[in-house]
């Protein structure tokens, strides 16, 4: 004999329904008992229509009509109409009765657990014997059984306690004298042994279809849900979660415990004993294997099995010096919660005794504290001993399996990815069996956890990248266009999953939480909303993704404000815009702080030299104990371009125009000739080096005229450049008639920077430097006489995005 339960999902409506008939109508010629739960959220409306009813609204009338018109719906819809008359009537006078005991709550402004039990118990009543009515109008051999009469419990209303010596007892003459091969059940009700009505509590379908199949020593207990099986985390929240296909009952266990809501905790203990498998199954994808729940189950050898959560949590800490070596603190404490019939989901102690920290649902934890309260009013009272202390709007998330103890290292591997991401614990628990380990966290962080844990034990070492893109330029497109070109060798090579969640431009914004297809991000954007700082910045910190990275491509000062604010939540932030690394040294050092105290990389490769590796190659020369005495550069590759072009067969105006057009300068082209731009690299490349140095302490020996330097646009500044043409010919003569060549030279030594346009002669390291390239000289401790040299291109939007992606794949490296 087969036991099959089937969810409220499962017999949500009609359509619904008859994809159950299937399922039945596919079974072996063998015997089958059918627990059905009540219609998809019944449940809810007669929780909803007691309690307004209690509290005398009449309003609760409303849900009552709901609960009404799905019911004789359903008949309408399933049953041919010949037939309809008998299953109407009754389901009529039922819902008659449900009324009366509405409006006897009203009445009365009250609602016992003995009458919650009854209203509630309607659910399952009207669906079991509707769907047998329609399985009987459709030709099958069916029979429908009141559970009420097998299952007997004591009067606990509400989770009522099975008296499995008579319950098993009337299963086993049931069915081995029934001679109907389907026989449908309610899941969830009983009686008590003085008749009254009771309940399983919440998810008691399962748990009756459990002590049905352990009663009759059942061949297979299968669970019909919406899912396929049992998951390796809650796929609703990780998109990567994989279906277990094999499981033992300790480990289903922990995880249906744990908030695994596809199989109510209780379901396996009755048939534990007589290792009946239980088969988790997809009611909509019924050729699915789903999950096996056996004995001893090893996994294949896996550690671990699944990550599990458990939301609406608070932790209730009672503490204090008179707790430590007093016999029976812990006692009163357990006790007081039991009393008040308060179920403990964690428990936490410290070895000192000083403390005791449990979990308990969010609805009853201000009982618990008044309770626990009153309980230790006297030691509160001289100092002994705290009022409890609580926390609200925590969730557990654990780790599940029976392989976990003999392998060492995964509670430090836990808790170092979820301290990398930034997830605080609030409180820990493992058991001797170290089958679990448990922590606490806030509930806004439940998602990131998941995902960042599922990442680390279960995808193998594939890291997800979130990326927010903030300018999408010329640099900012040409960094899409890398990111989607580079995807597959990403993943394949590095194992780095990168997505772009966010996107926006000055005008428009835009988000997809599962990735922005990079094949028409530009439709996306345009079709977006107005783009907001604030909003974006708001967005971002909302959806608290694992891995989070802010990537600023634009030259905007109020842009780069807002990184301090980015770094705060634990999101990455890699940018080629100058402005935050060289404004006031004391925003630069704060930046610095934050990242190492946030654990959220702060990178800006491309603020210096584009896609070459200065910045890092200075960062590993610090790191390896080394000193910088001296940096020389050529660091405008706008600059290069312009003085490499320039000669007396040119303008300098036609060649700056030209410079501009080809993207080597910024959309301002005064910030490149005016010198400020290579001020703030040089000033940089200080800063990096460990010395305290701002833009003002920078001495610039500016070789554009006054006129050119204050232009208040770009029209006014080219037209500038035109009247000063001699000027600068004559630039360039002079340099000629000296055998050199014009090179925007910074330089830093001793403590001091300064730059300008120089004469460079043959035979230097920046004569035959060509095009936009930059080259970096680094003299240090161990580059004394021979310095270290960087050298290649310097601008463009290719290598900016290059050097941009390299910052990416840094972080992904971390």
């Amino acid at each position: 004999m087969k036991v099959l339960k089937f969810g409220g999902t499962s017999v949500a409506n009609p359509e619904h329904i008859n994809k159950v008939k299937s399922i039945l109508g596919n079974q072996n010629k063998e015997q089958i008992a059918v627990v059905v739960s009540a219609f998809g959220g019944v449940t809810d409306l007669l929780l909803n229509a007691s309690r307004l009813a209690s509290e005398q609204d009449v309003s609760y009338k409303n849900s009552l009509k709901e609960v009404e018109d799905r019911h004789i719906s359903a008949i309408r819809e399933l049953i041919p109409v010949k037939s309809q008359s008998a299953a109407l009537s009754k389901v009529k006078s039922e819902l008659n009765i449900l009324e009366t005991l509405l409006e006897g709550a009203f009445l009365i402004g009250e609602l016992t657990p003995k009458l919650s039990d009854k209203i509630v118990s309607y659910g399952e009543l009207l669906s079991s014997f509707i769907i047998s009515e329609f399985l009987k109008s459709e030709g099958l051999d069916v029979a429908f059984k009141d559970s009420r009469e097998l299952i007997i419990t004591d009067n606990n209303f509400g989770k009522a306690n099975v008296d499995f010596n008579i319950t098993n007892a009337n299963c086993k003459g049931f069915f081995a004298s029934n001679k109907h091969r389907t026989t449908i059940l309610p899941g969830f009700v009983a009686s008590s042994k003085s008749g009254d009505l009771t309940t399983l509590g919440r998810g008691g379908s399962d748990y009756t279809a459990a002590i049905i199949a352990a009663a009759v020593d059942a061949e297979i207990l299968e669970i019909w849900t919406d899912v396929s099986g049992m998951y390796t985390a809650n796929p609703k929240l990780v998109k990567q979660a994989k279906c277990v296909s094999n499981i033992s009952y300790e480990e289903a266990m922990e995880l249906s415990h744990f908030g695994a809501k596809v199989l109510y905790p209780p379901t396996i203990q009755p048939i534990l004993g007589k290792e009946i498998p239980i088969a988790i199954k997809n009611t909509f994808d019924p050729d699915s294997p789903g999950t096996l729940i056996t004995k001893n189950n090893n996994g294949n050898g896996k550690t671990v099995r699944g990550i599990s959560h458990v939301g609406n949590i608070s932790l209730l800490s009672l503490e204090g010096p008179g707790m430590i070596g007093i016999p029976g603190i812990s006692k009163r404490f357990f006790e007081t919660l039991s009393v008040k019939n308060i179920s403990i989901v964690l428990i936490t102690q410290a070895s000192s005794e000083h403390s005791i920290c449990v979990g308990i649902a969010d609805e009853d934890v201000d009982m618990a504290a008044e309770a626990v309260n009153e309980t230790f009013e006297y030691e509160i009272s001289r100092k002994k001993i705290k009022p409890v202390i609580v926390e609200k709007d925590l969730t557990i998330v654990a780790l599940v399996g029976d392989n976990m103890k003999s392998h060492q290292g995964l509670s430090g591997k836990m808790f170092s990815t979820l301290g990398k991401n930034n997830v605080n614990i609030r409180a820990i628990a493992q058991g001797a069996s170290e089958r679990n380990i448990s922590a606490v966290i806030k509930k806004e962080d439940v998602k990131k956890a998941l995902n960042a844990l599922h990442e680390t034990f279960f995808e193998e070492n594939i890291k997800q990248l979130n990326l927010f893109v903030m300018g999408v330029g010329n640099v900012g497109s040409k960094f899409l266009q890398q990111i989607r070109q580079q995807k597959k060798y990403l993943k394949e090579e590095l194992k780095l999953n990168v997505r772009v969640i966010g996107i926006s431009n000055s005008r428009k914004m835009a988000f997809d939480e599962s990735g922005i297809s990079l094949k028409d991000w530009e439709n996306i954007i345009d079709q977006g909303e107005p783009a907001n700082k604030e909003v974006f910045f708001s967005r971002v910190n909302a959806l608290n993704y694992r891995n989070s990275i802010f990537v600023d491509n634009t030259a905007s000062a109020e842009v780069s404000e807002s990184y301090s604010s980015y770094l705060k939540n634990s999101i990455s932030v890699v940018t080629c815009n100058k402005i935050a690394s060289s404004s006031n040294y004391e925003y630069y050092k704060e930046l610095k702080h934050l990242a190492k105290e946030y654990n959220a990389p702060y990178l800006f490769e491309t603020n210096v030299g584009a896609g070459l590796p200065i910045i890092d190659t200075l960062k590993h020369l610090i790191a390896s104990g080394d000193k910088v005495r001296k940096i020389q550069a050529v660091l405008s590759g706008s600059l290069n371009f312009v003085f490499n072009t320039f000669d007396d067969s040119t303008t300098f105006h036609d060649v700056v125009k030209q410079a501009q057009e080809q993207g080597y300068t910024e959309p301002d082209p005064t910030i490149d000739l005016s010198g400020v731009d290579v001020m703030r690299k040089i000033l940089i490349l200080a800063r990096e080096s460990g010395h305290q140095l701002d833009i003002d302490d920078i001495e610039n020996e500016a070789f554009l005229p006054k006129e050119s330097l204050e232009a208040d646009s770009n029209d006014v500044f080219f037209e500038s450049l035109k009247k000063y043409e001699a000027d600068f010919q004559k630039l360039y003569k002079d340099a000629a008639n000296a055998d050199s060549k014009l090179k925007y030279v910074a330089q830093f030594e001793d403590g001091k920077a300064k730059v300008g346009l120089q004469q460079i002669p043959k035979g230097h390291d920046f004569f035959n430097l060509e095009g936009s390239d930059n080259i970096v000289l680094f003299f240090t401790d161990r580059y004394v006489d021979q310095p270290l040299i960087i050298k290649g291109a310097g601008a463009g939007a290719d290598v900016t995005a290059s050097g941009i992606f390299a910052d990416i794949v840094r972080i992904g490296n971390f």
